[in-house]
């Protein structure tokens, strides 16, 4: 089968970076991580104005009735631009849990949802600022902790939220999909800035990209990458098979993203250590969603079964 984004999907991505080329989302993520929200919260606004939120809810609800090819799409961005908040909770999992007027509310970008899905997601991603935390069946949930547990990505606010529904379900599996396109997202900026960093970094009269080394580090990223983003695109059309797909291509995003963030490291040096970069935000972001929504074991797991 052929597959290509149809134009409209060409311009919605080119539409949310654009909009998030020009927002600042690093100032917004470091804000976030501080526990200071207004900008992630502006930024919040803009996504839903051009959409995001209302993808996956129906047009009776005010949402779009889009796809998960859609989704993919949207949380492909979102993760090049390390936007902080609830996204795939609140795009690609809540849509299925909430109805009424809550779900309106979801596809208007005026309520923020978070969810915890036990034991793959313990915690509740930011339910300090949410206006509802659900579990899998849709069940509203209370009791959220007032202090975060500690994240290897400081802008992922982490709540402890008591909750029994296990992990599954079409709901769950949106979820996965979209951290997937996260972790794609995140791996292509990796790249693309390693890539800007090796023309311009000089070392004995020579870019340091005209290395060879430097060139084959950043080309078995390249390949890496378009090796998962057939996957990923596959999972967000397939019908019967999309539980094993979903994890297939989880596990090749969380890994392509892997590999671009150790490979960065390694062009950047020193300089990618530092907390001013914007490097860090992305490694620390690819650390952290290559173990949310389940493990790499845990997703290969479901591939074997």
């Amino acid at each position: 089968m052929r597959f290509q984004l149809s134009p409209e999907q060409r311009q919605f991505a080119a539409t949310l970076h654009e909009l998030l080329g020009g927002a600042d989302t690093a100032t917004a993520a470091r804000a976030w991580a501080a526990g200071e929200h207004d900008r992630g919260l502006k930024l919040w606004r803009a996504l839903a104005d051009v959409g995001v939120f209302a993808l996956l809810v129906a047009e009776d609800h005010g949402g779009l009735g889009a796809g998960p090819v859609d989704l993919v799409v949207a949380c492909e961005a979102l993760g090049y631009h390390a936007v902080p908040g609830p996204l795939v909770e609140s795009a690609a999992v809540a849509p299925a849990l909430l109805t009424g007027d809550r779900l309106t509310a979801l596809a208007e970008g005026d309520l923020v949802a978070t969810v915890v899905a036990p034991p793959e997601v313990p915690l509740a991603l930011d339910a300090d600022i949410a206006g509802v935390v659900l579990d899998l069946t849709g069940a509203v949930l209370t009791g959220a902790g007032t202090e975060p547990v500690p994240s290897v990505d400081p802008a992922r606010r982490l709540f402890p939220v008591l909750a029994t529904a296990a992990a599954g379900g079409t709901a769950f599996d949106r979820g996965v999909l979209a951290v997937a396109a996260q972790l794609l997202g995140a791996g292509q900026w990796l790249l693309d800035t390693s890539v800007a960093y090796a023309k311009q970094r000089r070392q004995y009269g020579r870019a340091i990209g005209e290395y060879q080394a430097v060139k084959h580090l950043l080309a078995d990223v390249a390949t890496q990458l378009e090796l998962a983003r057939p996957l990923l695109y596959g999972a967000a059309v397939a019908g019967g098979t999309f539980t094993r797909d979903v994890s297939a291509a989880k596990v090749m995003a969380g890994a392509a993203a892997t590999l671009a963030a150790r490979t960065a490291l390694q062009v950047h040096g020193a300089i990618g250590y530092t907390a001013e970069h914007d490097l860090g935000l992305r490694l620390t972001k690819v650390r952290a969603l290559a173990g949310a929504w389940g493990t790499g074991s845990f997703h290969r797991a479901r591939v074997l079964r």
